[in-house]
Order: structure tokens, then C-alpha cells, then sequence
């Protein structure tokens, strides 16, 4: 059994430690809020986007945007959304694991040739694949300081910009979905070429609209708006996924360092009766050797 000495500087080591836990998961809720907020605000406008573009591209016969012009994936573009903080769960690992999977299952022959690209948004994404010497463009760890949609613009820019020009025919885009604080879904979805909808699928209503200047202008103005929308929309889903994820986590670790402790403190107590026992009987001992 450990010495009383050691005990009590374990038990103050987990005292510390469980309030560093507490006072994170107390941030990570109020900045959780704030995140929550900006993501639901976007919702609504990013689907009702979707479908306007989704029913007015149905029905046209061909559009020569070059943001829907498939071509042969020989050259792929992957957009990892991270953070970049740590503790935070799984959440970094969730996300590095499904590109990994993703490259392994429909990309290994581009991966091999190297003409698969990331462009990691967040810290520990960028560390990752640039520690393994993947084709890492770019550095966007700083758009967490400021995170509005002027600064993700930017990115999506660049990223739309070197798709025209042929520098990837595909662009895969993956991060966390926030559905609450315990549950994110990691998504992966095609930024590029925009994908085509279905006549058959799309909901079609009975309201007759006036299209200035036309329809075919509408939707080629419409395509880039709903690309910087998809991508700005991952980013604020993963920022309010990673709060949620870290107030999980540090709830999960101060309740853990409150059970060590109650252990620790059932420990010292048992080594200090032990003490107290051992030195009754000494002095039991004595004074019956004395008496003797």
C-alpha cells in the first residue's frame, strides 16, 4: 500500500486536474451556444437554396456552368474539416479515419499516383497529413479566429478557382454533422462538380414565378452561391460538433476524476488507520515490555 505522502499528492494532483476539466467544460458550453445558434440560423436559408437551385437546374435541359462538368476523377480534392484544439474525444480522429477510409476505398489509385490533394481546414488535420506527407494545400488554421463567411469564402474560392482550371476533377468534402452536444455524425459529401437532380425527384409546386433576367442566368449565379453555402455550413457544423464534443468529454472526464478521487481518499484513509494500528501496537508492545 502507497505511504500517506505519496496518496496526498495524488489526491491534489486529481483535485487540479478535475477543476482544469470542469472549467473547460463550463467554456465549452457557453461557446456550444453561441455555435449552436450560427449553425440553426443557416439551415433553413442553406435548404431553401438547395431546392430553389435543385427545381430551377431540373428543368433546364443542359447548363454550361463549369461547376457541374463531370469528368473523370483522375486528379481528387479533399476538404478535411478539423479543429484546432484537442480534447475533445474522438472528434479530430472520427474525421481523420473516414478520409482515410475514403481514400482507401475509392481512391487508392489516384492516392498512388499522388494526385490525391487535402485541404485541411484546422490544426490537427494539417498536422496529421502533413506529418505523413500527403499532398497537404494550403493552410486555413486561421479561419477559426475570425469564422464568418468572408473568411471561408475565400477557401471555397480558391478551391472553385483550381477546379475550373483543371487542377482536380473532384472534390470530396468531409466533417462533423452537429445534431446535439453528445451525437455528431461525420458526413461526407461531393462539393464538386455539383451534383445534378432528377426531374423525378424534385418536389415541384404549383406557383408560377417571373425568372429576371432567366432562368439559365439565375441558376449560373445561383451554382457558386450554393457551393460557398455548403462549405461555409460544414464549417459551422464541425465548430458547434467540436464544442459539443469537448463538453462531453470534460463533463465525462471530471465525473472519472471524482470517482479516482473518492478511491484515492478510501486509500489513504485505510493507509493512515494502517499507520495509527501499527503504531497502537508499538506502543502496546512497549509498555507491556516495560511492564514485564
Amino acid at each position: 500500500m502507497a505511504n500517506l505522502k505519496e496518496v496526498r499528492i495524488r489526491i491534489s494532483s486529481v483535485q487540479s486536474t478535475q477543476q482544469i476539466t470542469k472549467a473547460m467544460k463550463m467554456v465549452s458550453a457557453a461557446k456550444l451556444k453561441r455555435a449552436t445558434n450560427a449553425i440553426v440560423q443557416l439551415r433553413p436559408y442553406a435548404t431553401k437554396l438547395k431546392d430553389i437551385l435543385a427545381n430551377l437546374s431540373a428543368s433546364l435541359e443542359g447548363s454550361s456552368s463549369p461547376f457541374i462538368q463531370e469528368r473523370e476523377p483522375n486528379k481528387v480534392l479533399i476538404v478535411v474539416v478539423s479543429s484546432n484544439r484537442g480534447l475533445a474525444g474522438a472528434f479530430n480522429m472520427n474525421v481523420i479515419k473516414a478520409t482515410n477510409n475514403l481514400i482507401a476505398e475509392k481512391y487508392s489509385t489516384q492516392y498512388q499516383n499522388g494526385n490525391v490533394h487535402i485541404v485541411a481546414i484546422g490544426k490537427k488535420s494539417q498536422e496529421f497529413y502533413e506529418k505523413r506527407n500527403y499532398n497537404v494545400v494550403g493552410n486555413n488554421n486561421e479561419v477559426y479566429n475570425a469564422l464568418t463567411f468572408e473568411n471561408v469564402t475565400k477557401i471555397t474560392d480558391a478551391i472553385m478557382d483550381g477546379f475550373v482550371k483543371g487542377e482536380y476533377d473532384k472534390v470530396e468534402l468531409i466533417y462533423n454533422h452537429f445534431k446535439n452536444a453528445a451525437v455528431q455524425i461525420v458526413t461526407t459529401e461531393q462539393l464538386l462538380p455539383v451534383a445534378k437532380t432528377e426531374k423525378e425527384t424534385v418536389k415541384t409546386s404549383n406557383t408560377d414565378y417571373i425568372l429576371e433576367p432567366s432562368q439559365e442566368e439565375i441558376v449560373e449565379q445561383l451554382i457558386p452561391k450554393s457551393i460557398k453555402i455548403q462549405l461555409y455550413k460544414a464549417v459551422l457544423d464541425s465548430h458547434a460538433s467540436e464544442h459539443g464534443a469537448r463538453m462531453t468529454s470534460m463533463d465525462k472526464a471530471t465525473e472519472n476524476a471524482g470517482e479516482l478521487l473518492k478511491a484515492l481518499k478510501l486509500s489513504y484513509n485505510q493507509a493512515r488507520q494502517a499507520a495509527i494500528t501499527t503504531e497502537l501496537t508499538e506502543i502496546v508492545s512497549g509498555a507491556a515490555a516495560l511492564n514485564g
